[in-house]
């Protein structure tokens, strides 16, 4: 009986769980509101296929990056200071790209603070890892995961918003953010009794760097989740350069697909608390492979090119669900933030590079189907590592490494949870 209470998720989880997942949304939205609008920033600053895709990978890369350091504030300072307080300083890029945007040097220094929105991942995810019980954490990271869909919705609504005003989409987004910011600061508590580490920031990241599952599970996320950043910042420059679409419809197609990869994140999550979440992994990764392949070859978009970029959709937003459900398995609660940190940012890392390796060899061949040749060798390479060694790891075995890692990075503050 007392196993039982002790696992039952309390209400404060759930409101928790709504809370954050809509500030990774708007703050998401925030992380890609120049993508929407890149070929309009191309054509009236005659920006090369290159400079453009410097413009919405830079976002990427910074956001990725300063996971790190902020998955790790978190672990010391709590989700209830960080996430108002991330969300509040992203309100100052977004205005900033209102006096800038006649300016590429300018825009691209404002791209580069922009990044700011995109660590909020690292602050949700040990919020909810401890707020929910083992069995039910892939459900939770995989809807808190939801918040991609702020991708979705800069796709969908920014170059709509746009057209009544240019400026208007991101005095929409920084509004909205100052009204969360409030709200995350109002609303948001941390667990009680979630473990503070202790040890000085360094010595915690050293500690979550040394574990050999860290780099395997950033490895794995870098071709889901890197996989969904990179569709979803470049695909609208790749529809409407190869597919000649409007950027109108270029964003709408880049919303369906990046919708898609919101309504099966949570699904991989929900099917890793079944199944292995490795096994989950490995599956959706081979179907990635295989349908890239497809993709390569140029396909008409109506209806076969269309059907392979959603079920690409549906692959990459399954592992991504899946790889961190695997992360909350075989990581100690007092270094969730840290790893996921790290995890976050090579993750992210991996939606940085292919926009600029998708328009380099554009600009070198006229053809994009050495970027999806390489897609399906990645997601292949995931597949099987996922299967021949991720099923092999077990979290009572991956806790010790991890304490014995903290131990020398975060002293007394690493401990066995369960």
């Amino acid at each position: 009986m007392e196993t039982a209470q002790e696992n039952r998720t309390p209400p404060a989880a759930y409101l928790n769980l709504a809370v954050v997942t809509v500030g990774f949304t708007l703050t998401f939205w925030a992380w890609d509101l120049i993508a929407p609008l890149a070929g309009d920033y191309g054509d009236r600053l005659g920006l090369s296929s290159f400079q453009q895709s410097l413009l919405v990978a830079v976002p990427v890369l910074v956001g990725s990056l300063g996971r790190v350091p902020v998955g790790a504030l978190t672990d010391r300072y709590g989700a209830r200071l960080m996430f108002p307080l991330v969300s509040a300083l992203t309100i100052v890029p977004v205005l900033l790209l209102v006096p800038t945007r006649d300016s590429y040097p300018a825009t691209l220094a404002v791209a580069f603070l922009l990044g700011i929105g995109g660590t909020t991942f690292a602050i949700g995810v040990p919020l909810v890892n401890s707020w929910f019980p083992p069995e039910r954490r892939g459900f939770g990271l995989g809807v808190f995961g939801m918040g991609m869909g702020g991708v979705a919705l800069s796709g969908y609504f920014t170059p709509r918003i746009a057209r009544h005003g240019e400026n208007l989409p991101f005095l929409v987004v920084a509004a909205a953010l100052a009204v969360y910011a409030l709200l995350a600061a109002a609303l948001v508590r941390d667990r009680p009794d979630r473990p503070m580490p202790t040890a000085p920031l360094g010595r915690r990241l050293a500690g979550a760097g040394r574990l050999r599952v860290t780099w395997e599970l950033s490895a794995l996320y870098a071709i889901g989740f890197g996989g969904i950043v990179a569709f979803g910042v470049y695909l609208p420059t790749y529809l409407k350069t190869w597919y000649g679409l409007t950027p109108t419809d270029a964003g709408t197609k880049a919303a369906g697909f990046a919708l898609l990869t919101v309504v099966f994140r949570p699904f991989g999550g929900w099917l890793a608390d079944r199944v292995h979440p490795a096994v989950v992994t490995s599956a959706a990764l081979g179907c990635v492979a295989l349908l890239a392949v497809v993709q390569a070859f140029d396909p008409a978009l109506d209806p076969v090119g269309t059907i392979c970029l959603l079920c690409i959709a549906a692959g990459l937003g399954t592992a991504s669900g899946s790889v961190f459900a695997l992360v909350s398995q075989v990581t100690p609660q007092p270094q969730v933030g840290s790893v996921t940190g790290i995890v976050g940012a090579v993750g992210g890392l991996g939606g940085f590079v292919p926009p600029l390796v998708m328009g380099a060899v554009y600009a070198a061949e006229d053809s994009y189907s050495i970027g999806f040749m390489l897609l399906s060798d990645l997601a292949l390479a995931g597949c099987v590592y996922a299967y021949g060694r991720m099923r092999t790891v077990r979290p009572a075995v991956a806790e010790s490494g991890a304490e014995s890692g903290a131990g020398a990075g975060a002293g007394a503050g690493a401990v066995r949870t369960r």
